[in-house]
């Protein structure tokens, strides 16, 4: 017999209580809208192509959760938007100058194998987007490595490749650097605007901060890991980046280089890969932001984004398990 309202107002269920409008597909496709602005920006950057990667990305993502979702006998669930989420960020991962096949498989291993072989939504232990990256990196590095300069789109020329603000810092020092912008408050501007080589969607940061506070605004993520994450990157750059010694580097660059600030708001961030205590977060976001610096500045590749993330991933469940909360009113048991 069906229960009345009085009923199921009466109705106590297990812990926790916790009650919200907000379900999942309204979650995964509000932040798909927050990354709008910055790929409008990649698709203005870098012409056709933005639109062409991304949408094999979104369409690969989506088709290897109904293959796998079909053959293991679970309910469909692309409506939920999270397989559009991973095609749309991988895909703003990638570089202008992919072949088709990249795309495709990395698709495949973001969604196929490090999402639904561990259980599907909510039980991966990596960020599958991030994850799909490193596998195409590895797997095709100078495919992954090769960067189209923005103005080939603009101007309609044949693509001319050129390097990283963060691959030019590492490889040839600031001078370089600004003998390609010109000068410091030019190299600010451009960097912030996005008329700059890297991935599709990174480049421009103040796309991708209009769709980081949007989200922070909605409360769908909270300020702890991208302040935590960005504020750790810019003191650390501050501190060791400069080659004249300590307390010498040029944190500006360092912030509105690479992927930090897609890492910071939209990676890092992610339900299931990231703590869900605050304090935890905080340790979360200093941990990506030093081991970002760490990779930058001694590793052999210039941006340390998407390894950063991925290594803070595996520690997530050791720190939201030591930053427990204390249950009130608790009282430890004297062993006899």
């Amino acid at each position: 017999m069906a229960m009345t309202k009085r009923e199921q107002d009466l109705l106590i269920s297990v812990s926790p209580h916790i009650r919200t409008d907000e379900t999942i597909g309204r979650i995964m496709w509000t932040v798909s809208l927050s990354l709008l602005p910055a790929f409008m920006m990649g698709v203005y950057f870098f012409g056709p192509r933005a639109v062409y990667i991304t949408a094999l990305c979104i369409a690969a993502s989506m088709f290897s959760e109904w293959m796998v979702q079909k053959m293991t006998n679970k309910d469909i669930a692309l409506r939920d938007g999270s397989a559009f989420l991973t095609g749309l960020l991988l895909g703003m991962n990638m570089p202008a100058t992919a072949p088709f096949y990249i795309p495709l498989v990395s698709s495949f291993m973001a969604v196929a194998i490090t999402k639904q072989l561990f259980g599907g939504l909510g039980f991966n232990i990596f960020n599958p987007a991030l994850l799909g990256r490193a596998f195409a990196l590895i797997t095709w590095p100078r495919a992954m490595t090769t960067w189209m300069e923005p103005s080939a789109a603009l101007t309609g020329i044949d693509v001319k490749t050129t390097a990283t603000p963060l691959g030019v810092l590492k490889e040839e020092g600031m001078e370089k650097l600004l003998a390609e912008f010109g000068d410091k408050m030019n190299l600010y501007s451009e960097l912030l605007i996005g008329h700059r080589a890297g991935s599709l969607g990174e480049t421009s940061v103040i796309a991708l901060l209009i769709g980081g506070l949007f989200l922070i605004y909605k409360r769908y993520i909270s300020w702890h890991i991208p302040l935590s994450y960005l504020v750790t990157v810019g003191v650390l750059a501050w501190i060791f980046g400069g080659k004249e010694g300590l307390f010498t580097g040029d944190p500006i660059v360092h912030l509105l280089s690479g992927g930090l600030i897609l890492g910071a708001f939209f990676m890092a961030t992610d339900y299931v890969t990231c703590p869900s205590i605050r304090k935890g977060q905080i340790v979360f976001g200093i941990g990506c932001g030093f081991l970002t610096i760490l990779i930058r500045l001694k590793a052999g590749y210039p941006e340390g984004v998407m390894f950063a993330v991925l290594l803070m991933n595996c520690f997530s469940p050791l720190i939201d398990r030591s930053m427990k909360s204390k249950v009130f009113g608790a009282k430890k048991e004297v062993k006899a």
